[in-house]
C-alpha cells in the first residue's frame, strides 16, 4: 500500500474531518496525529525524521493509504516527491477563524501538559509543540508570527504543487469538490464534522 493522498496543511483546518472523509471514500487508513498517540511504536521514527535524519516513508507510513495533519503534513514537500502520483490537499479557512481555533485548543494544550499524562503522551505533545514552533518560527502564542506562517505556508504549497495535482479545500464545502478532485462518487450521507473545539477538550 502506498500513499495516494497527501495532506499539506496546518492543524485546526479540518484535518480530522478530512481523515474521516478520505477513509469513507476508500483512501484509508489515513494517518493523522491521533495515530501517533494510539501507536507508541510510531513515535521514534517521527522524532528521528523531525531531527533531520533520513526518513523511510514506506516504513513510517506503512499500512496507510493517505496522510493528513502533523507530523506527516510537516513533510508535505518530501512526501509529494516520494509519491509523485499522489494527490495533494491543502485544507484552508480564514486566518482569524484558524487562530481562534488554534489558540483555544492546541496552543493551550501544548503549553500545559497535565502532570498525570503518560510519558508517551508527554513526548507526543512535546513533538507537536516543536513542530508548531518550527512552523511559526516563534513562540506558540505569537499571533503575528502565526499570521505570517499561515500565509507563507499556503503560498508555498500552491506555488510548489502543480494545479492539477492540488486541491485547496474548505471542509465546509462538503463532498462535492473533494469527490470531483479524487474522481469518486458523492456519498449519500453528511460530510464528517470532527474535532470541534468542544470535542478537542472532551478528549483531554
Amino acid at each position: 500500500m502506498g500513499i495516494s493522498v497527501i495532506g499539506a496543511t496546518l492543524g485546526r483546518t479540518g484535518t480530522k474531518s478530512l481523515k474521516f472523509a478520505l477513509e469513507r471514500l476508500g483512501f484509508g487508513p489515513c494517518h493523522h496525529m491521533i495515530e501517533v498517540f494510539e501507536h507508541p511504536e510510531q513515535l521514534p521514527g517521527w522524532q528521528a525524521a523531525i531531527a533531520g535524519e533520513p526518513a523511510d516513508w514506506e516504513v513510517l507510513l506503512r499500512g496507510y493509504n493517505a496522510c493528513v495533519d502533523y507530523p506527516s503534513s510537516y513533510f508535505w514537500r518530501e512526501l509529494a516527491d516520494a509519491y509523485p502520483d499522489a494527490k495533494v490537499i491543502l485544507t484552508m479557512r480564514t486566518f482569524e477563524s484558524w487562530w481562534e481555533s488554534y489558540s483555544n485548543t492546541f496552543m493551550i494544550a501544548l503549553e500545559n501538559t497535565p502532570d498525570e499524562a503518560s510519558p508517551h503522551v508527554t513526548a507526543v505533545r512535546e513533538m507537536s509543540a516543536h513542530l508548531w514552533r518550527m512552523t511559526m518560527k516563534a513562540d506558540l502564542d505569537d499571533k503575528a508570527a502565526g499570521v505570517a506562517a499561515y500565509e507563507k505556508h499556503a503560498e508555498t504549497v500552491t506555488a510548489t504543487i502543480a494545479p492539477d495535482r492540488l486541491l485547496c479545500f474548505d471542509v465546509r464545502d462538503g463532498w462535492g469538490p473533494l469527490c470531483e478532485f479524487l474522481g469518486t462518487p458523492v456519498p449519500d450521507e453528511a460530510f464528517p464534522r470532527a474535532n470541534k473545539a468542544s470535542e478537542f477538550w472532551e478528549r483531554r
